[in-house]
């Protein structure tokens, strides 16, 4: 009998964290690739705290005056000819429409809770936005997907690491929403080293008339208090608190690129690029590691983890993604220490498209499992696949996402854009996948019917009742009218993150710093 062990990781007595790479050399994986030189022995010790910040700065999406908040009405417009598809138009946008765009303001994540009514935005100068689903629009005939500004918080701040003299962003990576057991709703937000675990909550009503404490919060002196009187319940106006519950740091030595909460509901994972940890969410002192790829030799470093995620349904089942292009699905049933994959998805190159840059582009950005848990699908820089878990050989559906780019990949390299990392995701009904590309172009793939649109989150569009027009790209010859030529794409616009209402046709679609809301026509 074999008995496996579970390893603890004791987060106050890990030693000192590598020197940072410089960020600024090209590596495999672009301007952050892990190539790391061993531990300095002589930088021990705890840096200082730094000094706490009572400020928080104001997101663009939050600004009086800044946000356009357009819906359509859909009861006047004329339907086009069914043909089974969904008709894509528009319905809001969010955030500042100036053309001058401060770096804080572009938002990094997006993510719609389990039922729809909340979505939450992060951005890189680390705030999150929550919003609501306005019940006037979901009560409408037909309904509409109308979202309000419902909360706003700093969840990160910068820090700075003085082991290794680098400097932490505040950017969130990545929010993830946990299911709702009461009217709290908690959620998970992640820079760079550090995951926090948020309680938002409603408050409509106050106390007021104690005895032992003043109405300004100052506690009485008890000689002063000469008559006893009943605390009386105020009504006020409804207050949104956003408070963080936890904190899990010190955990990662690399960047965290994904945390996945499991089905259980308590636990939740956490991935950089040579490593994976387990943690519980009422613990913060400890995590377990559950895979590690980091080689003893770094020179012998052939790959990075670039995504994980656990099952929807199996919470001993996860997956996780790498730069080689394989993903690897683990049991932890098995072992301990998951090195050993249950499975390992992996399509053979072609031959004829092996180039300098097959490397670089067939990294996975992107790990997506369907809700269902017999999918999953996985982005690379220039088509999204869909597995079947069933069969690891290839998989069952392939679609290029922007293969006129083949051409360009040496000029999508000097400008770094080869690296850019999109993300995708499934509908509710795990019929349709959406990703995004450049331009502001993003693409939705219909399953069933094996057809394609290629949309634009444009500024143009942002009137009531206007439908998303499809746009094609002219890679050569002579252009058509409705068509832009390949070298007329901007490829400072670019659509990275994507996210899909679970039970209706709503998608949210990030554009710099705007977050652009379709919903289907009928």
């Amino acid at each position: 009998m074999i008995l496996y062990i579970r390893s603890f990781h004791f987060l106050p007595d890990f030693p000192p964290l590598p020197v940072a790479p410089n960020p600024h050399a090209m590596g495999r994986w672009g301007r952050q690739s892990p190539v790391l030189e061993p531990p300095d022995p002589q930088l021990q010790g705890t840096p200082p705290a730094l000094p706490p910040r009572t400020f928080m700065r104001q997101s663009s999406i939050t600004k009086i005056g800044n946000m356009l908040n357009t819906a359509i009405n859909i009861n006047g417009a004329k339907k086009p000819q069914s043909n089974g598809e969904a008709s894509w138009c528009f319905s809001q946008i969010k955030g500042a429409l100036d053309d001058d765009v401060t770096d804080a303001d572009i938002i990094s994540c997006v993510e719609f809770n389990h039922d729809g009514e909340l979505l939450a935005t992060g951005d890189k100068g680390g705030r999150v936005v929550i919003f609501q689903r306005d019940p006037a629009s979901k009560a409408a005939n037909p309904r509409r997907g109308e979202y309000n500004v419902y909360s706003t918080f700093q969840s990160h701040e910068p820090e700075f690491d003085y082991l290794k003299s680098l400097e932490i962003e505040e950017k969130i990576n990545k929010i993830r929403w946990l299911q709702q057991k009461n009217p709290v709703h908690f959620l998970l937000s992640t820079n760079d080293k550090t995951v926090k675990l948020w309680k938002v909550s409603e408050r409509d009503k106050s106390f007021e008339g104690y005895n032992t404490k003043e109405e300004n919060g100052l506690i009485r002196d008890p000689q002063n208090v000469t008559a006893l009187r009943v605390p009386s319940v105020k009504q006020i106006p409804l207050l949104v608190e956003a408070s963080p519950r936890r904190t899990f740091a010190n955990a990662h030595t690399y960047h965290i690129n994904s945390i996945s909460v499991n089905s259980d509901q308590e636990t939740f994972l956490s991935a950089d690029d040579l490593r994976i940890n387990l943690w519980h969410l009422e613990v913060v002192n400890q995590s377990y590691n559950i895979v590690d790829i980091k080689p003893t030799n770094m020179e012998e470093l052939t790959e990075v983890i670039t995504a994980a995620e656990f099952h929807p349904t199996e919470c001993n089942v996860f997956v996780y993604s790498s730069s080689k292009g394989t993903i690897r699905l683990c049991d932890m049933r098995s072992a301990a220490l998951c090195d050993r994959h249950s499975k390992q998805f992996e399509e053979p190159e072609n031959p004829t498209n092996r180039s300098f840059f097959s490397e670089i582009i067939s990294s996975i950005s992107d790990v997506k499992l369907s809700n269902s848990g017999r999918y999953m699908i996985s982005r690379d820089y220039l088509s999204i696949k869909v597995w079947d878990l069933h069969m690891e050989t290839k998989p069952i559906e392939t679609y290029p996402v922007h293969e006129y780019l083949r051409a360009k990949l040496c000029s999508l390299y000097e400008n770094d854009c080869i690296f850019d990392k999109f993300e995708c995701c499934w509908n509710g009904k795990d019929s349709s996948i959406m990703t995004g590309s450049y331009n502001n172009f993003f693409r939705v793939f219909d399953r069933n019917s094996k057809k394609d649109v290629t949309l634009e989150a444009s500024r143009d569009i942002i009137k009531p009742k206007t439908v998303l027009k499809p746009r094609k790209v002219c890679t050569g010859g002579k252009r058509k009218k409705d068509e832009i030529s390949v070298d007329c794409l901007d490829f400072n616009k670019k659509i990275l993150h994507t996210a899909w209402h679970p039970e209706e046709n709503i998608i949210a679609v990030a554009a710099t710093n705007n977050l652009f809301i379709f919903q289907d026509k009928f």
